[in-house]
């Protein structure tokens, strides 16, 4: 790659960084890629370090040694995350978003690439911290969900199947309990597509009782994999009590009245501390 200017070499190495979360990047290689010394890449990176830090864009962390680089770590301020998220509820709060049975309408959300970028950043800070190898998610509103988060964390997306599928060969299949309609339901996961003793983290788009997420974990113990988290885009505080104890919900749904044509969307437990 040509010598650029600084400014342009600012710009190029942003955009790189934004690209690559999670992944250490070694010194050389930017030295490299813009014929330029080390000393002159630290100084680069200490400013996008401390624009990254000022604006909430996330961490640049610097690992010293031979075998040291630079590793960016996408974050989203709580303060940010809680005024998207309370233009979200508000969103979802017009009357004209309830169904025929008290359901509400949010495919539409589901499908707005900026919505979904936003969601899944917020995910991506609620568990930086966790040690995990890969997202699992249900089909099928749950995984623009899990794509998201796992963008921003650099993790592949694993989908658990209502049914198996020939092409992706032998399957474990369990039954589980649906927590809204207390069904008795399968659900399949290929035997290639989770490594055993897997760190997992869950996604999925809205929570009644827990019974689809409880039915996922009764699935990874057949893989011998950890949770390490749970994250739903809504839960209900229509029931008493979630069959799931730990999770991180970004909004709540308190109700919805079709005769008075009431919804009530609220943040969700990540912003009760």
């Amino acid at each position: 790659m040509k010598k650029l200017k600084r400014s342009a070499r600012l710009v190029e190495m942003t955009q790189y960084l934004l690209f690559r979360p999670h992944s250490l990047i070694p010194l050389t290689t930017f030295a490299e890629r813009y014929s330029s010394a080390k000393s002159s890449i630290s100084e680069d990176l200490a400013i996008i370090k401390e624009v990254f830090e000022e604006e909430g864009v996330g961490e640049l962390h610097t690992l010293a040694g031979a075998a040291g680089g630079v590793k960016f770590t996408p974050k989203m301020p709580k303060e940010a995350s809680l005024q998207f998220i309370q233009n979200l509820c508000s969103q979802l709060e017009q009357p004209e978003r309830i169904l025929p049975g008290g359901y509400l309408y949010m495919s539409d959300i589901m499908g707005q690439p900026h919505y979904l970028n936003e969601i899944g950043k917020t995910f991506a800070s609620a568990f930086a911290g966790q040690d995990i190898d890969v997202i699992m998610t249900v089909e099928t509103k749950g995984i623009p969900l899990a794509y998201a988060t796992a963008t921003y964390m650099n993790l592949p997306v694993v989908v658990v199947r209502r049914d198996t599928k020939v092409t992706e060969g032998s399957a474990v299949s369990i039954n589980y309990v649906s927590g809204s309609n207390k069904r008795i339901q399968t659900m399949s996961l290929a035997r290639r597509a989770l490594k055993e003793e897997s760190k997992v983290l869950i996604i999925d788009d809205f929570m009644h009782v827990g019974g689809t997420i409880h039915g996922m974990m009764d699935l990874l113990a057949e893989f011998k994999a950890t949770v390490q988290g749970v994250g739903v885009f809504m839960e209900s505080c229509e029931v008493e009590e979630h069959l799931i104890e730990q999770y991180v919900s970004l909004a709540r749904l308190h109700g919805v009245d079709s005769k008075t044509k009431q919804i009530t969307v609220q943040p969700g437990n990540y912003f009760d501390n």
